[in-house]
């Protein structure tokens, strides 16, 4: 048997120690490298970078595999290899893979919680980790984030609110693309009482404003700050993005000009959802506020 461990960028794949008689240099990564390491009652093999430029690390090979549970798979397989003229002990060949969803629906309350973990379990034995963050930031600059909770006076409706979401720990090959973004009054993203930001990467309300996205392993825009109607003095906004992970190498990530294509209706979500909170609190001297 092997064991795995999926990471964002690296896969760990332990063998038993000695298995069928053979040492550690006779075993080798894709039949390549022979760069396992000993440790107590295995042996370990690690890649270390999932997506190099030569696009294989010691054999390791990807595909893609498109759908509307869209995933990359990575693999690869730890052999035995003898040079001597005759061979006693039993082939081994450890064949492993990881498996990454690329699709997600970043789901974290939009005007409070600053950052939501998404825990993925795939792959053969692994588990894939990748924490996708969405943060409220000062300004357009992007660079300080803004404490949780955030919390807007209704004096101050209208205002700018500057989003990032980020993928932490993946290769500089894949990019964050935001598909789709809606505000609800609730926490759930299927509230038919709904607000849509972004429609098929597009803006789809006229305070809309996307900096960067599918360029990097971030993803920015803005957008005025509204509450919704007829709710109490103290409403809560919550922002739900549908983003998905794109593969540069393999695939277009960047969306096509909005001028170029119409806005239709958001597509169904195919994942989990980062969120965040927004609450909107009423000063004494303000009057009941109004969509914006």
């Amino acid at each position: 048997y092997v064991v795995v461990s999926c990471f964002p960028n690296a896969i760990i794949a332990n063998v038993p120690e000695c298995p069928y008689g053979w040492e550690i240099d006779q075993l080798s990564l894709g039949g390549v490298c022979y760069t396992g390491i000993h440790s107590p009652g295995y042996y370990r093999f690690i890649i270390p970078d999932l997506t190099p430029r030569n696009h294989s690390y010691c054999g390791t090979q990807s595909e893609y595999m498109p759908g509307k549970d869209a995933k990359y798979i990575f693999y690869n397989s730890i052999v035995s290899n003898d040079t001597s003229l005759t061979v006693r002990n039993q082939p081994v060949n450890y064949t492993f893979s990881c498996v990454y969803r690329a699709a997600y629906l970043v789901n974290n309350a939009v005007f409070s919680q600053r950052v939501a973990t998404v825990y993925v379990n795939n792959g053969s034995l692994g588990t894939f980790r990748s924490q996708l963050s969405m943060n409220v930031f000062t300004n357009s600059k992007f660079l300080y984030a803004k404490d949780a909770p955030y919390v807007i006076d209704t004096s101050e409706i209208g205002s700018e609110v500057f989003i990032g979401i980020e993928a932490k720990g993946l290769s500089n090959r894949f990019k964050v693309v935001i598909n789709n973004c809606w505000a609800t009054p609730t926490p759930y993203s299927t509230d038919r009482k709904r607000w849509s930001l972004i429609i098929n990467s597009c803006p789809a309300d006229y305070t809309v404003t996307i900096f960067d996205n599918a360029k990097d392993s971030r993803s920015t825009f803005k957008f005025n700050s509204f509450r919704f109607q007829r709710l109490e003095k103290v409403s809560t906004v919550w922002l739900h993005c549908e983003v998905h992970i794109c593969d540069a190498e393999r695939l277009v990530c960047q969306p096509s000009p909005c001028s170029k294509r119409s806005l239709s209706s958001e597509t169904e979500p195919s994942g989990g959802i980062l969120t965040t909170e927004f609450q909107i609190k009423a000063s004494e001297s303000s009057n009941n506020g109004h969509t914006t």
